[in-house]
């Protein structure tokens, strides 16, 4: 079946510097799966926290009620669990206590019939590298189009 892409957070590439990867699994109510189905999720305000647990938690992501819900509809931006792997979580806090780092979901995605969150450990750009970030894919396009004449 493959890998069918719900959300993709198109801000994190400007603003961050990616640096890893890692994809986890979301714990979910039975209405926001279907709302997933739906193709309806917001991940771009979203963010990643660990806790005193060795638990990761996704915040702020948006899945909104399903259409077709009853009573029993899940709140729209609950907190909810990443499911990754001891060793992730605790490769993933080591890096962490490094200043400057955060932990952004770049995109969900259904993976056969299970929704994943890809996650990034990234590091904030400051404004004259999303400056530098947004000329350098300028002049690409230009040259991609042959339009550049420098």
């Amino acid at each position: 079946m493959g890998i069918k892409i719900i959300s993709k957070n198109s801000r994190a590439g400007y603003d961050y510097f990616i640096e890893d990867k890692y994809e986890a699994g979301l714990e979910l109510k039975g209405t926001e799966v279907k709302s997933l189905r739906a193709g309806k999720a917001i991940i771009t305000e979203a963010f990643v926290t660990l806790d005193s647990k060795g638990e990761a938690w996704l915040q702020n992501a948006t899945i909104p009620h399903y259409d077709f819900g009853n009573i029993n509809n899940h709140p729209e931006t609950r907190k909810r669990k990443l499911l990754l792997h001891r060793e992730e979580i605790s490769q993933i806090a080591k890096k962490m206590s490094t200043k400057g780092y955060s932990i952004i979901p770049l995109s969900l995605y259904f993976k056969d019939s299970l929704v994943k969150c890809e996650i990034a450990l990234a590091k904030g750009k400051k404004a004259f590298d999303k400056r530098e970030t947004t000329a350098k894919k300028d002049v690409e396009r230009k040259l991609r189009q042959g339009k550049y004449d420098e």
